[in-house]
């Protein structure tokens, strides 16, 4: 691991995902940490200085990236979240966190949809990690 880089944890239960997209920051230049249900995840958390936090809605159960994420939120309230997730072509059920009332419920910083091309998931990661740096 570089020890100058920002460590950036991915939470999802498709290996696939995980595998690709590990690779993908690593070869940006960002430490990956990853965890494939909600529990690992908040061993990762844990046991690693992460400072983003990227995951997917469904999970162990339909929802369970929710509770994940309003967990994150409140033990890390400054942690930059992004969701991917795949929940809307799976399930028909949209949503967005654009307004206040979504805001307050998905706590999530970014939300993007499955299949996300790496160059958006990359540019909000490196939106939320400076905004958080600025307000350090």
């Amino acid at each position: 691991m570089n020890e100058n880089a920002k460590t950036i944890l991915i939470v999802d239960n498709d290996l696939d995902f995980l595998a690709l997209e590990r690779t993908h920051l690593e070869h940006a230049g960002y430490n990956v940490v990853s965890a494939e249900n909600s529990t690992a995840a908040q061993e990762a958390l844990a046991a690693n200085k992460v400072d983003l936090v990227v995951l997917e809605v469904m999970l162990e159960h339909m929802d369970s990236g929710f509770a994940l994420c309003y967990h994150i939120k409140k033990s890390f309230p400054n942690m930059p979240i992004i969701i991917v997730t795949a929940v809307a072509a799976k399930t028909g059920i949209e949503f967005d966190a654009a307004t206040a009332e979504e805001k307050s419920w998905i706590k999530a910083d970014v939300l993007l949809a499955k299949p996300a091309r790496f160059e958006e998931l990359k540019r909000e990661i490196e939106r939320l990690l400076a905004a958080a740096a600025a307000s350090a």
